[in-house]
């Protein structure tokens, strides 16, 4: 493949990028706008969740060329139409729309949207022609047109805020100075006669001054509810190619609000921090009349004051790092900034380093008679909500405004005296914790080489001994050895009569009681119990207990042949030290270090197979759970839901949410939702396990699960003491008497349901039942109920950001929901899925994948410790979530992790047997489904599977082979679960349980991928540990480098791939079409838009009540979860993540 030359553009182009949802398209997009900024383009990037207001809105006040877009998930047509629609209503049809999905967006979709006015939307047939550099050139080439080369008459509506005035009188500015020229004039007059207060912020690159005005803006539109505000942030442009990252608007939530304006510019000409139009820029601002204006410039270096020619106040940022207190000497805004804050003050020495600053400043202003507490300089914590060092900044900022300029801006901000103080996840203390877990396994590692290489050393002596004692069958041999070590009585009797020979015994024996000194007294049991270890695989039938319960198990199985196949095959080691070495890096399934498996054998009669569905409404979506598990014995039901509900949202007729309600995935937005989805399978049973694939508002739809079953316990109370006319009589006033529709199934229930959790649609059992038998069967439903709930937010800010809170307040939900777990007895429910599945979709390598995964794992060990939980009452509450894909080292990825986490919580937590057994789910990898040759994914899919049944994963979920283009159908899910069935059931060697054990090169790739995940986690150590390495954004930065270096390969065919790169067909294996495409159907997405309108109806008054419960446990630091359980029967999913919002502060999202 040729490398492709960039396109140079003729004019300067603007273009704002964005992905429209997640997951692996926040990293196709990043890689897309470096290779737009590349070509030398001024790139606006809005990251991840973006509603397609939002992209319109930034699009015109950035006057931008071109919006480039990527969206899939379902509700694509419905996001690209609306955004025409919207850029057409707001007099900005001539921004151009580009866009992409991969092969979800089909070739029917993409003519009627381009036939629609959508731009380009190119599909992977065009990346595979044009390749990445050449789909980037021909975007580029597109949105190349002049912008600002002509005025017509925009002046007259700057007062009127007008948005696309302000930002095309900015453009001619920029672009066409001389065309500009008698407008500006005519402005800059008309400026005269009024002052508006320009807040100028500068400061060193990576202080945070993005998040920090961000927060001045969330707290001006607060306190002041009439006033506007109007942004001018200044980034730098590349010299090489005039390309720029304009970085700033990804950080900010605050400005998506009518009252604000934002522009963003690059600098245009290098080394200076400001463009040459900012003079300019805010001339048109003041023009429009914004009540205050604040000017961001980019920083570089410390010299920069060029600010106070453009501002009446100035702030200047800058971090606790600034070496030693000499450099403070150096920065000439110390001399001339009215105020100066010490961002990111949880970092190490920031109290030092505001002493510094303080004295600094008093020296530079010779304030020698002032108290240096009085200087204005403030210690602020920008990416913490409702931060009081930032409360306090804000005030003093306002107070400066009035004092310098006179504006009528009185702040009512109230404040508190405290200082910034950094609420620490994991203590600063205990930030070296994986080196100390590298270094535990490293120990144990080192102790078991030493410990076999005496044992290989006593068996040596051993075999001489009874060479010299005349000792030959195996059985007198095994008869000398005892506890003590070797019957010397028996071994000397043998040669009684021969001097010579019993004065060298004497000896022998001597040295052999030497050097087992330095065996450890349990590694001697190990071999002294060896024989019997291995006849207990031998004896036909094998008992354990699991859980008090007695388990007995056959230990063969017979083939047609009438061979007698061992289901756990064990080596035939002689040699004490190999004997010892296996047993203990290796050893038998349910043993320590559990290479081979957590149980001694897999149960009978459940496979791992997990039935997986997630489309529509919760109707049709209970309708597909029926079908795939109709007469299997455990029910492992899988649920997928839309995006609407990932991020936390309540369905609405806004097209943007419209078009996602329902696709590729079920919409859930209340307790009645959830009842129907589950409807007919009894969530109690032991058979029957849940999982639920929701990450930011994974509390809330557990609040939903949890009471959903509970409430299907009341129902059977309900039936078993005929008081249903109870339930009658409750309805008829909630609903019936208000004139309300009572909540209802939509449709006939299918096969299998029995109608089990549907009595109490639009009621709780505690409506129904006495206080006291309601909170009696609350009890023991949470003793029951068994499954599992993502909820890891870790991985969602390194991957694949379904991020809807701060960091820090959905880590505080994970504890809170953790620490009611351990308080009700939940012990059968896992209330997180550690992932690593999504780090692997968003293009990370396995290695990569399994470190930063028990990384995570670590990091809320340590997290739940600090909060004082016992590690034994949550170990067991955490289970892990992989991908397998096809490369050699996800052979052995099952199994380096149990090794890994049974070595660190036995050895370094002290943790107990149950929670050392690492429980983890495989699902095959998504990233290995193309969407060409669509047939040839099942091989790939086989072979993933086989990986994981071979490396005894605990349960599988086997992706259907049409997911890269579309919803799977019933068909592929019937396919996908054969796979595993068929393995399971029909391949001769999966009857064993350990088959890869003994293998050369799974041993030798389970210590290469072991040492290299420790190796990982000491790199993430150096970096601050997990917490600190994402401030930096290690962990984003290596899964994109990686992403990219795959798609290089693929791209160029150095890496083959049959279907895709190599093998292709005559018709050049173009990508599928989709004979059947699953969308959610607009009577699905009426009925969810009714239930819930429905819901706010009948539950107002409860709902005000509830919200200022939660709200109030937030603040006062309650357990906010077990509010969340009364709030989930009567709240919907978007009122109760709008009301968390106002307390727990929302994601911020990164580039």
């Amino acid at each position: 493949m040729n490398t492709q030359i960039p396109y140079t553009p003729k004019n300067k182009i603007r273009i704002v990028t964005a992905a429209s949802l997640f997951d692996g398209h926040d990293a196709a997009i990043n890689i897309m706008r470096r290779i737009i900024q590349a070509t030398g383009v001024e790139v606006i990037h809005l990251g991840h969740d973006r509603s397609v207001e939002e992209v319109v809105n930034t699009a015109i006040q950035e006057d931008a060329n071109a919006i480039a877009m990527t969206s899939y998930q379902g509700g694509h047509n419905e996001y690209f139409k609306y955004m025409y629609d919207l850029l057409k209503e707001k007099g900005a049809g001539h921004i151009k729309i580009f866009g992409g999905g991969g092969g979800v967006i089909l070739p029917s979709e993409i003519e009627e949207l381009h036939a629609y006015g959508i731009t380009k939307i190119y599909s992977p047939d065009d990346g595979r022609a044009l390749g990445l550099q050449g789909m980037i050139n021909d975007l580029v080439q597109k949105a190349d047109f002049p912008v600002g080369d002509v005025l017509n008459g925009e002046a007259e509506h700057l007062e009127e805020k007008n948005p696309r005035a302000i930002a095309r009188v900015i453009s001619a500015a920029e672009n066409f100075p001389e065309i500009a020229k008698e407008t500006l004039d005519k402005i800059h007059a008309a400026n005269e006669t009024f002052k508006i207060p320009v807040l100028g912020i500068t400061g060193t690159g990576g202080a945070g001054k993005s998040s920090l005005v961000d927060e001045l803006v969330r707290r001006f539109l607060i306190d002041f509810p009439e006033k506007t505000i109007g942004l001018i942030s200044v980034d730098p442009s590349k010299r090489k190619t005039g390309g720029a990252l304009l970085g700033d608007r990804i950080r900010m939530n605050a400005i998506n609000n009518p009252r604000v304006y934002m522009r963003s510019l690059a600098t245009r000409q290098s080394n200076l921090a400001l463009s040459k139009y900012v003079a300019e820029a805010i001339q048109v601002l003041k023009a429009a009349k914004y009540d205050l204006i604040i000017l961001e410039t980019s920083g570089i270096g410390q010299s920069d004051t060029e600010i106070l020619d453009h501002s009446d106040v100035s702030l200047y940022v800058m971090t606790p790092e600034f070496g030693a207190a000499t450099q403070l000497e150096k920065i000439d805004m110390l001399d001339f900034a009215d105020l100066v804050a010490l961002n990111k003050f949880d970092k190490r020495g920031a109290l030092d380093a505001i002493r510094d600053v303080k004295k600094q400043y008093q020296r530079n202003h010779n304030l020698w008679d002032v108290d240096t507490d009085k200087m204005p300089i403030f210690g602020t914590i920008a990416s913490q909500f409702n931060d009081p060092g930032m409360n306090t900044l804000y005030k003093s900022i306002m107070d400066k405004i009035i004092e310098k300029t006179g504006a009528d801006l009185q702040s009512t901000f109230e404040i508190t005296r405290e200082m910034s103080e950094k609420i620490f996840v994991i203590p600063p203390h205990r930030t070296r914790y994986l080196s100390e877990i590298a270094e535990n396994n490293r120990k144990y590692d080192e102790t078991a080489l030493t410990q076999v290489e005496v044992a290989q050393k006593l068996y040596g002596i051993f075999k001489t001994i009874c060479s010299v004692a005349n000792v030959n069958s195996s059985e007198a041999e095994n008869a000398l050895i005892i506890k003590s070590g070797i019957n010397q009585d028996e071994i000397l009797k043998q040669v009684q009569n021969d001097k010579e020979k019993t004065d060298f015994l004497g000896l022998l024996l001597k040295e052999f009681d030497r050097v087992k000194m330095n065996l450890d007294p349990y590694n001697w049991e190990i071999l002294l119990t060896w024989e019997e270890k291995v006849n207990k695989y031998k004896n036909p039938v094998y008992s354990f207990k699991v859980r008090d319960k007695e388990i007995k198990i056959e230990t063969h199985t017979e083939s047609l042949s009438h061979s007698q196949i061992p289901k756990v095959a064990l080596p035939k080691y002689q040699a004490w030290g190999d004997i010892l070495k296996w047993n203990l890096q290796e050893n038998v399934p349910g043993e320590f270090p559990f290479a081979s498996g957590l149980y001694p054998f897999k149960r009978e009669g459940e496979d791992p197979t997990r039935m997986f569905a997630g489309e529509g409404g919760p109707e049709r979506t209970n309708r597909r759970f029926h079908y795939v598990s109709l007469g299997m014995p455990a029910k492992r039901l899988s649920t997928a839901f839309d995006s609407v509900t990932l991020y936390g949202n309540d369905p609405d007729h806004r097209p943007d949410i419209y078009g996602k309600i329902g696709n590729a995935g079920v919409s859930i937005c209340c307790l009645d939702d959830a009842k129907k989805l589950y409807s007919g399978f009894d969530l109690s049973h032991p058979a029957t396990s849940v999982s639920m694939t929701i990450n930011g508002p994974a509390p809330m739809l557990l609040g939903f699960f949890m009471n959903a079953a509970i409430d299907q316990n009341c129902e059977k109370y309900i039936r078993e003491n005929g008081i249903e006319a109870e339930v009658e009589k409750k309805k008829k006033e909630v609903y019936d008497d208000k004139g309300l529709e009572r909540p209802r199934y939509n449709g006939e229930l299918p096969e299998g349901n029995d109608g089990l959790g549907l009595m109490l649609l639009g009621l709780t059992g505690d409506q129904v039942l006495p206080a006291d038998i309601y909170q009696d069967i609350k009890v023991k439903t949470l003793a029951q109920v068994r499954g599992t709930v993502q909820a890891d937010i870790l991985k969602e800010d390194q991957a694949q950001n379904t991020c809807i809170f701060s960091t820090e307040f959905a880590l505080r939900l994970m504890g809170d929901v953790q620490e009611y777990f351990i308080k009700q007895n939940v012990r059968n429910f896992y209330s997180v899925s550690i992932s690593g599945y999504h780090i692997a979709e968003a293009g990370a390598n396995p290695i990569t994948q399994l470190a930063f995964t028990l990384a995570n794992g670590f990091t809320y060990v340590e997290y739940y410790l600090s909060r004082g939980m016992n590690i034994n009452d949550f170990g067991t509450n955490l289970s892990f979530f992989f991908s397998n894909g096809i490369d050699p080292e996800y052979a052995v990825i099952g199994r380096v992790a149990r090794k890994i986490w049974a070595k660190a919580m036995k050895n370094k937590y002290g943790a107990n047997e149950r929670a050392q057994m690492l429980k983890y789910h495989i699902q095959t990898s998504g990233r290995s489904l193309h969407a060409q040759e669509i047939d040839f994914n099942d091989i790939r899919t086989t072979l993933q599977a086989l990986y994981a049944i071979y490396d005894n994963c605990n349960s599988l979920h086997t992706n259907a082979y049409d997911e890269a283009i579309t919803t799977p159908t019933e068909e592929s899910v019937r396919r996908a679960m054969a796979i595993q069935l068929i393995i399971n059931k029909e391949l001769g060697l999966a009857k064993n349980e350990n088959p890869i054990q003994g293998s050369f090169i799974i041993e030798e790739l389970t210590d290469l991928v072991e040492e290299a995940v420790l190796a990982e986690f000491d790199r993430i150590t150096e970096r601050g540990g997990v917490l600190g390495a994402m401030e930096t954004m290690y962990q984003r930065s290596k899964i994109q480098e990686e992403s990219l270096y795959y798609e290089t390969l693929k791209h160029t065919g150095e890496f083959p791939i049959i279907g895709v790169n190599t093998f292709l067909s005559s018709k050049g294996s173009p990508t599928v079409i989709p004979a059947e495409v699953i969308r959610a159907t607009e009577e699905e997405k009426q009925f969810q838009i009714q239930t819930l309108e429905n819901l706010h109806k009948a539950k107002a008054q409860e709902v005000a009540n509830q919200i200022e419960i939660i709200q109030n446990a937030a603040i006062s630091n309650q357990n906010i979860f077990e509010k969340l359980m009364d709030a989930a029967k009567v709240c919907s999913l978007g009122q109760i993540t709008k009301a968390l919002f106002e307390v727990g502060g929302q994601y911020r999202r990164n580039m």
